[in-house]
């Protein structure tokens, strides 16, 4: 924890965004020398001003950094860098991803293989019937659930994914030791125990406005595609869905009443090209092109070594055989002969490109 305290550091400095962070972190290699840089070497990085050099200088660092980490302990919270190799793959695809997360709870093997479900805060009847039998129907077939754990939709897909014995991941618009909306105060403690609850937002952050167009990028980041269920003109939602079509994931949306206020969202995405869903039978082919309504099996007998190691590093996501290789710390060429034998056993497939995704 001791160098992820100049992480954190870095992250809490004002008018740091996620852009400008990788920008500093690419030029000066960790975020240990971003404070011993000069103000000059600083100017040099694109997207840095005189402002944020400034508070690059004048930030305490020591000090800010280890109460923040004093308070991660304290609450056996994990810091995940961008860096660390237990970082969301899905999440460093995105053009902008979080230089750090804030976690509680552990990320499971499976969970590249999510699904985001968000909505309306006043779900109605409907909408909420609608989202937890989808919630439920992914589940089963070991499709981590991703949402906001807002009032209303949210909250009922994380509920469904837990019922049906699923994963699910929260991603908050405050710091991880705030309970919001407060009475989800018991959703929030099963989430942890089953899943993993998210923020990039150091902790105390409270739940400002500002904080929630941010994290929805995260949601639809984390996800293969994202669910819309009952949405308004207006609707945060939405905004949710165009991160998703910038970071090229699918959009799917289910259909409202004609007239009602929180179908005007949801069914003007359907006119412009999102796919109507009724279930997950809808979603699912779009995902996993190879999708053939079985669960997707964890456990591969007879496997050696080396190939169990391999194929815990492919999903559903593709994978290039060097960045294999990096992960593994193997040579190409014994990794290209692992991947034979894998593909061989069915348990791969290769795609253009010497692109890799498990079966």
């Amino acid at each position: 924890m001791e160098d992820k305290r100049y992480w954190l550091a870095l992250n809490m400095v004002p008018g740091v965004g996620p852009i400008a962070f990788r920008n500093m972190v690419n030029k000066f290699q960790e975020p240990k020398r971003v404070f011993a840089a000069s103000s000059r070497e600083l100017a040099a990085v694109n997207g840095i001003g005189e402002k944020t050099i400034q508070a690059i200088k004048d930030f305490p660092v020591e000090e800010t950094a280890a109460e923040e980490q004093k308070k991660a302990e304290g609450l056996g919270v994990s810091i995940l860098t961008f860096r660390d190799q237990g970082y969301p793959r899905n999440l460093l695809q995105i053009y902008d991803p979080p230089p750090l997360l804030y976690v509680r709870g552990e990320f499971g093997e499976g969970d590249s293989l999510a699904v985001a479900i968000v909505g309306s805060r006043k779900g109605s009847p409907y909408g909420r019937a609608v989202t937890k039998r989808i919630s439920k129907e992914l589940s089963s077939t070991r499709v981590t659930v991703v949402s906001g754990m807002a009032r209303g939709i949210d909250t009922v897909a994380h509920v469904g994914a837990l019922e049906a014995g699923g994963r699910t991941i929260a991603v908050l618009g405050c710091g991880v030791d705030i309970v919001y909306p407060p009475e989800n105060k018991r959703l929030f403690w099963d989430i942890i125990e089953h899943g993993v609850i998210i923020s990039e937002f150091p902790i105390s952050t409270p739940p400002e406005g500002k904080n929630f167009p941010k994290r929805n990028r995260i949601i639809s980041g984390l996800s293969l595609g994202v669910v819309i269920v009952e949405a308004t003109a207006d609707s945060g939602s939405l905004i949710t869905a165009s991160h998703a079509l910038e970071q090229g994931r699918e959009v799917f949306a289910v259909p409202g009443n004609v007239g009602a206020s929180t179908s005007r969202g949801t069914n003007k995405l359907i006119k412009q090209g999102a796919k109507l869903v009724e279930g997950a039978q809808d979603i699912l082919p779009e995902i996993l092109p190879q999708y053939e309504g079985k669960v997707w099996q964890e456990e591969t007998p007879d496997l050696s070594d080396e190939e169990n190691d391999i194929l815990q590093l492919l999903s559903h996501t593709p994978l290039h055989i060097d960045e294999i290789s990096r992960l593994s710390q193997m040579e190409v060429q014994q990794v290209s002969t692992i991947l034979l034998e894998l593909e061989l056993k069915g348990l791969v497939n290769q795609l253009g490109g010497k692109m890799f995704v498990r079966n």
